[in-house]
């Protein structure tokens, strides 16, 4: 059977609301309205209630408290303050901050805007999978380092960080340790006690919550001991993020990672037949067809892929009405530059304009993957002809 088309599979791009989450935020758009600050009268007061349920429910997503998660606009914001925020905080005490050359925009550019204040910024290298070493950034520690920011899951390659172990390794200095979850809570297990992670940025459209949602773990009971407010106004979140309350877009973050963490398993299982499935399937029918990232410590759901010979614009562009790909993070397609990512892992420019990135999810069917498999190869074939 045809599946409906497009077949979307950009879910590291965003994903589809939930219809679970929707219901569950409808109420707050009409008849639940209140402000969740105005808690003098009926409205208020069940808007604060809906909010703390939801911060209840994201805490335990992470085996955090729920007085250690402060509410965003997204992980981007997220990054900002955590980054942002220490360097202020902590500015007496030094001035250093270790992160890596694959990082998502949100942290380099913010990492880059701190450079130009006056700060010290070592951007470590990772390996031809995309792992940083441990030893490495335990190596790159001085008296003056404040912070150490690894994100947990790569968006374009879906790599897999170390994260207990950075843990260990900043604990055992004395250095904060954030991570930049967006593509990693809800997809897999992500415990910051265990891991030692001492914040921690994560977003509702990644999955299948709304866009302009987020949150920002900081782990202790006073929060301001380690992050200073960026923006100002009311002084709402323990003052460090102003603003009125979005409680939709809170409530279905909540309800979004309460059904990811019991689903969790489940899909994964399903995520690692289909990647399998379309990897083989692409090496059988297409000569040269290589992995990017790590073969097993990565993101069940997604596969980044070279297709030598085949620009991937080029594949994306001719696949459009059939199948929705991407050739790297939504946050830099525009650009024409390389992949940043890409490019750490060692990879040529020839190969990197090369690659396709796939990101399964929820909705996505045998039916679809089948269709998606056909199409490429299909489509790739083509392309090869045109070029030779």
């Amino acid at each position: 059977m045809t599946p409906k088309l497009p077949v979307y599979m950009d879910y590291h791009a965003t994903t589809p609301v939930d219809p679970r989450v929707f219901d569950a935020m409808y109420p707050y758009f009409s008849q639940e309205f209140g402000n969740a600050s105005s808690i003098d009268h009926i409205f208020g007061a069940r808007a604060h209630e809906a909010v703390e349920m939801a911060r209840e429910q994201v805490a335990s997503c992470i085996n955090a408290k729920p007085e250690e998660i402060i509410f965003t606009s997204g992980a981007t914001e997220s990054d900002n303050i955590a980054l942002l925020g220490v360097a202020e905080r902590m500015a007496r005490r030094g001035d250093h901050i270790i992160t890596c050359a694959t990082e998502h925009k949100a942290v380099l550019d913010t990492a880059n805007h701190l450079e130009r204040i006056g700060k010290t910024v070592t951007y470590l290298p990772v390996d031809r999978y995309g792992l940083v070493n441990p030893d490495e950034v335990e190596e790159a520690i001085t008296d003056r380092t404040i912070l150490i920011s690894v994100m947990a899951a790569n968006n374009e390659i879906g790599t897999l960080a170390p994260l207990k172990e950075i843990g260990i390794v900043a604990k055992a200095n004395g250095v904060l340790f954030h991570t930049d979850a967006a593509q990693a809570v809800g997809h897999i297990p992500l415990d910051v006690k265990e891991m030692g992670i001492d914040l921690l940025s994560l977003s509702g459209h990644k999955v299948y919550g709304p866009k302009g949602i987020g949150a920002l773990y900081i782990g202790g009971a006073n929060p301001k001991r380690k992050v200073s407010p960026v923006m100002f106004g009311g002084g709402h979140e323990r003052g460090l993020r102003s603003g009125t309350y979005n409680v939709p877009g809170i409530v279905g973050l909540g309800k979004a990672l309460e059904i990811a963490q019991k689903e969790m398993k489940v899909e994964n299982g399903r995520f690692r037949k289909w990647t399998k499935q379309m990897f083989e399937s692409f090496k059988d029918e297409i000569e040269g067809v290589t992995l990017n990232g790590h073969p097993e410590k990565r993101l069940a759901h997604n596969l980044n892929v070279c297709f030598p010979g085949i620009e991937g614009k080029a594949l994306t562009h001719l696949l459009r009405t059939d199948v929705a790909i991407s050739t790297g993070s939504a946050c830099t397609t525009s650009s024409v530059e390389p992949s940043h990512v890409l490019k750490a892992i060692g990879l040529d420019e020839s190969n990197i304009f090369s690659a396709v990135r796939f990101g399964l999810g929820r909705f996505n069917t045998e039916e679809e993957i089948e269709h998606c498999i056909n199409m490429v190869i299909s489509c790739s074939k083509t392309l090869r002809r045109f070029s030779d």
